[in-house]
């Protein structure tokens, strides 16, 4: 990972070429086409997923200099234990040695690491990793990185309703106090704010049981390139298409359209 420095950041926000509050605070994405590049280039599904692990940190660096706030990766659903074996501990290994070899970097940066998803499930290798690298960036005050991992939303609501319905049993609070926030606060994103972006590699155009809550009023950008094959620069289009966006929230703009 590139250091961050006043300087690096400096650069990289003026070679996006947008005032701050035209960059999104929050951005979502959906890693998507590691396997299709593979298969391009004659080469087995875990060459791809190895491919796109190494796109991750210049995206992780590139967003913590433009000073995004939460930085949200979705990496494994909980639909992908459907995947050949071999596969699936293939993931397995790529997730805990990124873990372990970015860790201290994420600290060094500033950059807080969070676990989305169920710990179920995972191996005791990937948990640790998972710990450690929550517990080494436990104290850091910058972006938040958080990788969705054995995540799919519609279960993360039911454990939400699950939560506040034993609060509602053990008469913590009462069924009228219920609220969007209270509802928020018992995702596993609480505390994260939702994304203001959502991009999704490969072409697609699904969501993919990601993020369903806090995608409510996000804006979608889908880019044609697959994961592997994702730049800095790829980011910044999806910036620029962000920033000509009117974010209405319900409303209307002044023009009265």
């Amino acid at each position: 990972m590139t250091a961050l420095t006043p300087e690096t950041m400096a650069a990289a926000r003026g070679k996006l070429g947008l005032e701050p509050d035209q960059v999104p605070r929050s951005v979502a994405i959906i890693m998507d086409g590691n396997g299709r590049w593979a298969r391009q280039r004659g080469l087995p599904r875990t060459a791809g997923h190895a491919a796109g692990a190494e796109v991750v940190p210049r995206i992780v660096t590139e967003a913590a200099q433009l000073d995004i706030r939460c930085l949200t990766l979705y990496s494994f659903s909980t639909e992908n234990w459907q995947r050949p074996r071999e596969e699936v501990q293939a993931l397995m290994r790529l997730y805990a040695l990124y873990l372990s070899r970015e860790r201290e970097t994420m600290a060094s940066h500033n950059i807080r690491f969070r676990h989305v998803g169920l710990r179920e499930g995972l191996p005791d290798s990937v948990l640790r990793q998972l710990d450690e690298a929550q517990q080494a960036t436990s104290h850091c005050t910058g972006m938040y990185l958080c990788i969705a991992i054995n995540y799919g939303s519609r279960a993360e609501v039911l454990r939400a309703v699950r939560k506040i319905a034993r609060r509602v049993q053990a008469g913590e609070v009462r069924p009228d106090d219920i609220d969007e926030r209270m509802f928020s606060d018992s995702l596993d994103t609480a505390g994260v704010p939702d994304p203001d972006l959502l991009i999704r590699t490969s072409g697609e155009l699904r969501l993919s049981n990601f993020l369903l809550w806090q995608l409510s009023y996000a804006e979608f950008y889908v880019s044609d390139v697959y994961w592997p094959e994702f730049t800095p620069e790829e980011l910044h289009r999806a910036f620029h298409t962000y920033a000509a966006r009117c974010r209405r929230f319900g409303r209307i703009e002044p023009s009265g359209t």
